[in-house]
């Protein structure tokens, strides 16, 4: 443990380094992509040979299916391929043995698998990912929205039920813009933005990687390093989880579901300045949506919308972490 945190130490220094030079956005964004692209390659190369496996299918009607797959190539998408269309169309995760599973994530082994959707009886797990994908589109958005000169910094996304009425993703403008607050014709442009992704149907492509590599991913974003280091405590392999869809690579404290097209009604609500924080002016942006299978009369989403406008409030335990080099700044007020 001690050698790995004096690791963890040594490679954020080295990236906080190459963070302290930072080139234009598409530079950094082309950057990510193709250190995506090499661990991905990397660890598709660990399956040199085809392995056959069994995947026996549960749910209904599908009680009693046996699918031989591909180990390492093979996803649950690849499984429901094997089906129907519509299990194709409305599949969102995938339950392999019992654990949650990104459905363009590899199978590494014979398993049981179970393929969820919005209406399932228990759509407790779907709605959660579904949540957290929104607040990674709305990220997306965010990162891409203004113009090279100006830098856009994604902090630690805060998670929050749906129940709270908003998805959210926290963000740091250039200090230029401190003074900049959205209009509605800023955040329908924003809406614009997410509607195009919705309209491409990309993938959530996910990747499990090493510490080191999301160092090497974000190499340009302190913000991002000390995220990583978080997730990589936190988590028990030691491991973070990356996702990309188009050309963004971003950090996920959990799975998102197969792609963006399954988002339908989709708006960003509102941009709350939460003050100032450690990296600068602290904003909330925030948005509702509702997936492309459950849809709402127009009457209705305006009382969500006017709900969704209204600033999430997040336990302090959920916001942004400080280093301890921060710990002497003003903190994020709520």
């Amino acid at each position: 443990m001690a050698t790995r945190s004096v690791c963890l130490f040594l490679q954020r220094r080295f990236a906080s380094a190459a963070a302290a030079v930072r080139p234009p956005p598409s530079e950094v964004r082309s950057q990510r992509n193709a250190i995506f692209s090499r661990e991905q390659a990397r660890q598709r190369a660990l399956y040199p040979r085809i392995e056959k496996i069994e995947v026996s299918m549960q749910g209904p009607g599908l009680d009693g299916t046996l699918l031989i797959m591909n180990k390492g190539m093979s996803t649950p998408l690849s499984c429901a391929r094997h089906l129907t269309e519509h299990h194709v169309n409305n599949s969102v995760l995938a339950l392999v043995d019992g654990e949650l599973w990104p459905l363009h994530q590899p199978l590494t082994h014979s398993c049981t698998l179970t393929l969820l959707t919005f209406k399932d009886s228990d759509p407790t797990l779907v709605n959660q990912a579904y949540w957290r994908s929104c607040s990674a589109l709305l990220g997306q958005v965010l990162e891409t929205a203004f113009k090279d000169e100006y830098t856009v910094d994604l902090l630690n996304t805060p998670e929050v039920p749906v129940t709270s009425g908003a998805f959210c993703c926290d963000v740091v403008l250039d200090s230029q813009l401190d003074s900049w607050t959205a209009s509605e014709e800023a955040l329908r442009s924003l809406t614009r933005g997410a509607q195009q992704l919705i309209h491409q149907d990309l993938a959530w492509e996910p990747l499990e990687v090493m510490p080191s590599v999301a160092l090497e991913v974000f190499s340009h974003s302190s913000v991002k390093q000390e995220e990583v280091e978080q997730k990589a405590a936190d988590s028990p392999k030691g491991t973070v989880l990356l996702y990309r869809c188009g050309d963004h690579v971003l950090l996920s404290g959990g799975p998102l579901v197969a792609r963006t097209g399954l988002c339908s009604q989709y708006e960003v609500t509102a941009l709350h300045s939460l003050g100032e924080g450690p990296r600068g002016l602290h904003r909330r942006a925030q948005g509702l949506s509702l997936p492309l299978q459950l849809q709402a009369h127009h009457t209705v989403w305006r009382k969500l919308r006017k709900r969704a406008e209204k600033l999430i409030e997040v336990p302090r335990s959920e916001a942004t972490p400080t280093s301890p080099a921060d710990s002497t700044q003003p903190t994020t007020t709520q």
